[in-house]
């Protein structure tokens, strides 16, 4: 064979090798997207979600709280590989390095922290989660709650510790405060007026009393109440009353008027607790979304309840202006059924929050 027809072989047979590797069926295209996840070869992290860690952006770090509550936040993350951000996230509360709270959303990138301690330095951090998998955490990011706030009275809320010897309140009658302990209201016409400045129709009014046995003198003795204006109390158009009686001994009874509705205990509805003079009682009244409620602890927030009872009712409780009372004015069925006499006093809270736990303490 000649040089030129052998060349010409081996171009040939060149081409027929090429042509036959075109025609290899091509590799099938993907039916979803690459999963973002790795759960067998975690990185040096732990973290077994490729995903980066997310960028915190509120509170600032180590910012200082005006309340004892915040809203934590972070950036959404986006998957390495992938164009995902459909991931939850994790976040966790630090104390002095170590977890006190841990809290997973479905897809939330802001956590919401209530009921914090007073006067602490939290640390927090976030992570992206996907089912069993995680990605890294994030930085840690610190932030400083309040002290104990000095009494005030802010629109519809009020603080007043009154173990402090002073009051944000209005004195009305003899009132004998007692260091470190409390207000004494002196005598039945003893109270402590809170105008308030703007209405609470949906909300908690509670204090600490003690020195309250159950047969203290008086018929229908108050603890606590609220009206609208000043107006007698027993026919005011926002009648609320919370009863401990001294006669009969230890009855717990109570009123609201609402706009378009009347609740209160009745007949056997009113209960006997045998209260203990030298015990502290946190009184709990709730109301709002159509239902009143009051809790009775011994020994405070964390004791044991000995009443617990409310009633549904229609209408808003809306008065305005609202004030409220340690105790209760005079009214129409005299002296004898205002305020209890000799009770202490201390931690009153009136808002449209839960009761937070510096007012506990």
């Amino acid at each position: 064979m000649s040089k030129k027809a052998y060349l010409a072989a081996a171009v040939g047979l060149l081409a027929t090798a090429v042509a036959c590797s075109d025609k290899s069926p091509s590799p099938a295209a993907p039916t979803s997207a690459p999963v973002a996840a790795d759960d067998t070869n975690a990185a040096a992290d732990g973290s077994t979600l490729k995903v980066p860690a997310p960028v915190q952006t509120a509170p600032a770090n180590g910012a200082a709280l005006d309340q004892f509550e915040t809203t934590v936040k972070v950036n959404v993350v986006t998957a390495k590989f992938v164009n995902t951000t459909q991931f939850a996230y994790r976040f966790q509360l630090l104390l002095n390095g170590q977890v006190v709270r841990d809290f997973r959303t479905s897809s939330s990138t802001e956590w919401r922290v209530t009921d914090l301690d007073v006067n602490v330095t939290y640390g927090w951090r976030a992570r992206a989660e996907q089912g069993q998998s995680f990605g890294p955490w994030s930085a840690t990011w610190t932030f400083k709650t309040p002290d104990v706030p000095e009494g005030y009275i802010a629109g519809g809320e009020v603080y007043d510790p009154l173990w402090t010897g002073t009051t944000v309140g209005t004195i009305s009658g003899a009132v004998e405060f007692i260091a470190d302990t409390g207000a004494k209201m002196v005598g039945h016409g003893s109270h402590i007026e809170y105008a308030l400045g703007a209405t609470v129709d949906d909300g908690e009014f509670s204090m600490m009393v003690t020195n309250t046995p159950a047969n203290t003198e008086g018929n229908k003795t108050k603890i606590m109440s609220m009206r609208e204006g000043r107006t007698d109390i027993t026919t005011n158009d926002r009648r609320f009353t919370i009863e401990k009686r001294g006669d009969p001994p230890g009855i717990v009874a109570w009123r609201v008027i609402t706009s378009n509705d009347q609740v209160d205990t009745v007949g056997a509805e009113r209960i006997s607790v045998n209260f203990l003079g030298n015990k502290w009682y946190l009184w709990t009244a709730r109301w709002g979304g159509g239902r009143f409620n009051l809790t009775i602890r011994e020994d405070g927030a964390s004791g044991k309840v000995v009443y617990n009872f409310g009633k549904s009712y229609r209408g808003t409780y809306d008065p305005n202006p609202q004030l409220a009372y340690v105790g209760a004015p005079i009214g129409r069925g005299g002296a004898r059924d205002a305020t209890i006499p000799g009770m202490i006093a201390k931690q009153v809270w009136l808002s449209s929050r839960d009761r937070p736990d510096f007012a506990n303490k």
